[in-house]
C-alpha cells in the first residue's frame, strides 16, 4: 500500500531528520520505500534517503508491503508531516561559558575592525558567532592513500571480511562514544548520524564491490567515499552538500582501522587555543575537549555542517570553507576570529589584538552577568513575583531547564510523548513521564498542555480526516473531545502524576466556552474512577491556551471559567493576521509585534487581571527583551520560553523594575 502526502520536515530530511526517519522505517518488518518524482529508495537507507533530496514542501510517496504496512505509513507519514521533526536538538542552546574566556557574545554581530585591511586578513564562512583570539593549534594529520595493489582472487574473500571487520569496529568505538553521558542532546544526533552512514549499505556495498573488482580495502573506502560524497555535492541542497563532509570523515575513520593507525588526537590542545584544520571530522570534534576549545577555523565546512552545528551549541566562534587559504594558517603563533562575519586574522597586530581582547572580555562579562540571574526570582516593582519558566517537550530536556534556572515549566508539549511510539502510550506511561516532571520542579508548577495534534502531526493510533487546512481543522481540544477513550486516559495520567507535584492543565485550540465545560466534566468523570478504584491522585488547575482570535474576543467569559490563561504567540500571531507561519512568502506577516497581535494580547490580558486569573505567555515572544516589559506592563505574570532566554529574561525584568 501507498500514501503521498507534503514533506513539513524543517530544511526537508536532511542528515539527522534522514537518520530519525530510517530507524523509524527499520522499526517495522514490511519493506517501505520514499517515493518522489518517480524515484523510489529504501527508507531503510540514510544515505539513499538523502540522495534523495527530500526537501521541505515537497510531495512524496511512502510504499510499505508487509504485515505492518498500515502501522509503517501512518507513522512514516505522521513524522513527514511533522514540521518540527527536523529541528530536533539543532535549537540554539544559550550560549555556555568557555572555560578558556574566548567565546564571544551572544548579540548581533559586530562590525569588522579596521584591522582586518592588513594582508594577513582572510574571509571564510560565518558559521558560529562570536570572537576569539589565542594561540593557534594546526591539526592537519597524514591525508591516507591506498596500496595501489591489485588483489589475487585468492584475497579478495579475506580483504572482504577485513574491511567488514573495520565497519565493526568503527561502528562500536561510536556506540561507546554514544553510550558516554557527556554527550550533548546535540552531539549525540551528529554522532548517531555519522554511525549510520558507516552502517549504510551504500557506503559498504559500494567498497565491497570496489574490492570485489581486485582493488585492497583502502582504495575501495577511498573510492567508494569519494563516490557517494560526489552525489551529495552535485544535489542542489545545501545541507545536502554539507554530508560529503561527512561521508569523507567516516571513509577515513575505517581506513584508519584497516592501517592499523590512530588519528591524530585533539586532547593534547592548549586552554584557549584557536583549532585550525583543513577538514574535522564531526565525531573527532564531538569527542574533543570542547571547553578547552576557543575556536574553531576549517578549509571545509559551512554554517548547515556538523562541524558548525556542534560549534554553536558549544558557544564556540567558527569561520569554515576557507578552501586552500587554511594552508596560510599552518605556521601561524596567534590568530584571531570573528564568527558573526567570517574573517580571519594571521598573527594579528597589536591594535587588532587590544580589539579582539576587548570584545571578549565584554563577551565574558556579559555571560557572567546572565548567569548571575540563574537564581534571581524577579518581581515587578510592587514586588509581584514574575515566573520565568522553560518550554519543553520531553524529560531529556529537564536538566537544560533547570541548568538556566528556570522557575517550572510553563508549556510541556506532550505529543513528543504520543508521536516517539509506535502504539498509543498506556495510562501508566503517561502517568510515569508527567510525575517525574512534576517531582524535578517540585514546588515550582508544572503547565501541561493536553495533547495537541492535527491532521499536520499526526499520530499512530488516531485516524486522521483528509483536510484542505488541518490548522482549521480537527486538532488540539477539538479532537480531544471527539475520543473522550484517549483524552481520559491522558487527564487520569495527570491525575495521577499531580500528587507528585504542582501539576497545572492547559486546554489547546480552545474557541468556545463548552469545550472548557466539557473537558472540566471529563476531569470530574476520571477523579471519581480514580476514586472508586482507590488509586491515589490529586486535582490541578484547569487552564486554556489563548490562541485563536475566539479565545481573545470570549476572554471576560473564559476567565470564569478557567484558573489561568497561557498565550501562545506562535498561533494567535498566525490565525490573527490569516498568515500561515510555514509560507516564507507570508513571512512578514506574522509579527507578532503588529497592532492587531499586540492589542489581541492586551485584551486577553485586561480579561484574566479583571477576573483575577494568572494571565502567562508561551509563545516565542515570551522570551524577548524588547517586548517583554509591554507584556508585564499589560499584566502578565508569567513568561515561558526556551531555556536559552530565561536568564536574559529574568535580566530585563529586574533591570525594568529598578528602573520603576
Amino acid at each position: 500500500m501507498e500514501r503521498s502526502t507534503i514533506v513539513r520536515v524543517h530544511e526537508g530530511l536532511h542528515a539527522r531528520p534522514a537518520t530519525r526517519f530510517v530507524k523509524l522505517a527499520k522499526g517495522f518488518e514490511s519493506d517501505v520505500e520514499l517515493v518522489k518524482d518517480g524515484k523510489a529508495v529504501s527508507a531503510k537507507s540514510s544515505v539513499k534517503l538523502m540522495l534523495l533530496a527530500v526537501k521541505e514542501n515537497q510531495e512524496v510517496t511512502v510504499r510499505a508491503n508487509g504485515a505492518d504496512a498500515i502501522e509503517a505509513i501512518e507513522a512514516l507519514i505522521g513524522y513527514l508531516e511533522n514540521p518540527k521533526a527536523g529541528l530536533d536538538d539543532e535549537a540554539e542552546p544559550q550560549r555556555p561559558a568557555n572555560d578558556a574566556g574566548q567565546a564571544a557574545s551572544s548579540s548581533a554581530p559586530q562590525s569588522m575592525p579596521a584591522a582586518t585591511g592588513q594582508e594577513n586578513g582572510l574571509r571564510g564562512v560565518a558559521a558560529s558567532e562570536g570572537v576569539a583570539i589565542g594561540p593557534a593549534f594546526a591539526h592537519f594529520p597524514p591525508e591516507i592513500a591506498g596500496q595501489g595493489r591489485m588483489l589475487q582472487a585468492e584475497e579478495i574473500a579475506g580483504e572482504i571480511e577485513r574491511f567488514r571487520a573495520a565497519v565493526a569496529a568503527v561502528q562500536a568505538r561510536m556506540d561507546r562514544t554514544l553510550a558516554h553521558d557527556s554527550l550533548s542532546a546535540a552531539d549525540r544526533g551528529i554522532v548517531a548520524a555519522l554511525r549510520d552512514i558507516a552502517a549504510d549499505d551504500s557506503l559498504t556495498g559500494e567498497a565491497e564491490k570496489a574490492i570485489r573488482g581486485g582493488n585492497d580495502a583502502v582504495s575501495a573506502v577511498i573510492t567508494a567515499a569519494s563516490t557517494i560524497a560526489a552525489d551529495f555535492g552535485a544535489v542542489d541542497d545545501h545541507y545536502l552538500n554539507a554530508r560529503a563532509d561527512d561521508v569523507h570523515a567516516v571513509g577515513r575513520q575505517i581506513c584508519l582501522v584497516l592501517l592499523g593507525q590512530d588519528d591524530v588526537s585533539l586532547e593534547s590542545i592548549p586552554e584557549g587555543a584557536i583549532l585550525i584544520a583543513d577538514d574535522i571530522g564531526a565525531w573527532d570534534l564531538a569527542r574533543a575537549p570542547l571547553k578547552r576549545i576557543g575556536g574553531v577555523i576549517c578549509g571545509h565546512g559551512g554554517a548547515t555542517s556538523h562541524i558548525a552545528i556542534i560549534a554553536r551549541s558549544h558557544g564556540i566562534p567558527a569561520v569554515l570553507g576557507l578552501g586552500d587559504q587554511v594552508n596560510a594558517l599552518r605556521t601561524a603563533r596567534d590568530v584571531a576570529l570573528d564568527g558573526n562575519t567570517g574573517h580571519v586574522i594571521i598573527d594579528p597586530d597589536a591594535a587588532t589584538r587590544a580589539d579582539y581582547a576587548g570584545r571578549v572580555e565584554a563577551a565574558a562579562k556579559e555571560r557572567a552577568g546572565l548567569t548571575a540571574f540563574k537564581t534571581v526570582t524577579p518581581k515587578r516593582a510592587d514586588g509581584k513575583v514574575i515566573e520565568v519558566a522553560a518550554n519543553i517537550g520531553s524529560l531529556e530536556e529537564i536538566e537544560a531547564a533547570q541548568e538556566a534556572g528556570a522557575m517550572g515549566v510553563g508549556l510541556f508539549r506532550t505529543e513528543l510523548l504520543f508521536m516517539r511510539h509506535m502504539h498509543l502510550p498506556s495510562e501508566d506511561m503517561q502517568a510515569e513521564t508527567y510525575a517525574a516532571l512534576a517531582k524535578a520542579f517540585a514546588p515550582y508548577p508544572v503547565i501541561v498542555r493536553t495533547l495537541d495534534i492535527g491532521g499536520d502531526k499526526p499520530i499512530a493510533g488516531i485516524e486522521f480526516p483528509d483536510e484542505e487546512n488541518p490548522f482549521l481543522g480537527w486538532r488540539g481540544i477539538r479532537m480531544c473531545l471527539d475520543r473522550p477513550d484517549i483524552f481520559k486516559s491522558q487527564l487520569r495520567a495527570l491525575l495521577r502524576a499531580a500528587v507528585h507535584g504542582n501539576i497545572k492543565v492547559m486546554l489547546p485550540m480552545v474557541s468556545d466556552i463548552s469545550e472548557v465545560t466539557r473537558s472540566r466534566a471529563l476531569v470530574d468523570e476520571c477523579i471519581a474512577e480514580l476514586k472508586a478504584e482507590a488509586v491515589p491522585y490529586a486535582t490541578f488547575d484547569l487552564g486554556v491556551m489563548i490562541e485563536t482570535p475566539a479565545a481573545v474576543l470570549i476572554a471576560p467569559a473564559l476567565a470564569k471559567e478557567v484558573a489561568f490563561f497561557s498565550i501562545g504567540t506562535n498561533d494567535l500571531t498566525q490565525y490573527i493576521m490569516a498568515a500561515d507561519r510555514l509560507n516564507p512568502t507570508v513571512a512578514k506577516l506574522n509579527d507578532v509585534t503588529n497592532p492587531a497581535v499586540m492589542s489581541a494580547i492586551e485584551l486577553t490580558a485586561k480579561a484574566g487581571v479583571a477576573a483575577g486569573i494568572m494571565v502567562g505567555m508561551c509563545g516565542e515572544a515570551a522570551g524577548r527583551p524588547d517586548l517583554i516589559p509591554a507584556f508585564i506592563e499589560m499584566g502578565l505574570t508569567e513568561l515561558s520560553m526556551s531555556p536559552a532566554s530565561i536568564q536574559r529574561a529574568k535580566k530585563t525584568i529586574t533591570v525594568m523594575a529598578a528602573g520603576d
